[in-house]
């Protein structure tokens, strides 16, 4: 089958840059979806190990991809119900 798509791009040149478009798009897709898998702390596969992970994000991180002029500071009011929760 490898050889007979190869055959077939020989015979119609055409439909090479249409493969590498498609290609480049697949690999993009695949490396995006390992990249938030591994980095991001909204993407969960094992809910039984830590079923809420936004607890434990650093919010001085940037989350996004990109992130302009991100300025954090602490809610008094947040933090101490927090401590009173826990």
């Amino acid at each position: 089958m490898h050889a007979n798509f190869i055959q077939i791009l020989k015979a119609k040149k055409e439909l090479i840059p249409l493969v590498g478009v498609l290609s480049f798009a697949a690999v993009g897709a695949l490396s995006f979806s390992v990249y938030s898998l591994f980095t991001k702390s909204d993407v969960i596969i094992n809910k039984s190990g830590n079923p809420e992970p936004w607890e434990t994000v650093d919010p001085s991180k940037p989350q996004k991809l990109l992130t302009i002029n991100q300025k954090w500071k602490p809610i008094e009011e947040l933090e101490s119900v927090k401590k009173l929760t826990k």
